[in-house]
């Protein structure tokens, strides 16, 4: 958003507070992930999945399936990998500040179900 400055000149309105701009980020990338797939068709050959994100109080799926990716916001009914992060340490890692396996190793990320689609993660996510 933009407000008038004191001069009548066009300055960018700081936000105060809250993570707003954060679960927008969040989204934003949850949003734009099925076109970000949809250009690496190697990635999702023979994946027929569900992926679960909980990144802080938001949950997200991720359906994957005949070379196609679909994002859902909510729980899915039974996904096969759950992947729980707080909403720093997730938007660390999509943006190559944080190693997925790092973030694993020292309780940063966290994955329950099937720990070899665990390991594709890094494929799609970075």
């Amino acid at each position: 958003m933009i407000c008038r400055g004191t001069k009548g000149k066009s300055v960018p309105r700081q936000r105060t507070g809250g993570d707003d701009m954060a679960d927008a980020s969040v989204k934003g990338f949850f949003e734009g992930l099925p076109e970000k797939l949809s250009a690496k068709p190697a990635v999702l050959a023979g994946l027929d999945c569900v992926y679960q994100f909980r990144v802080s109080e938001s949950a997200y799926n991720v359906t994957l399936k005949e070379g196609k990716a679909t994002v859902a916001q909510g729980e899915a009914a039974s996904p096969h990998c759950t992947v729980t992060m707080a909403e720093g340490d997730f938007l660390d890692m999509v943006a190559g500040k944080l190693n997925g396996q790092m973030a694993f190793l020292t309780g940063k990320l966290k994955v329950a179900g099937d720990m070899g689609l665990a390991l594709k993660l890094g494929s799609f996510l970075g």
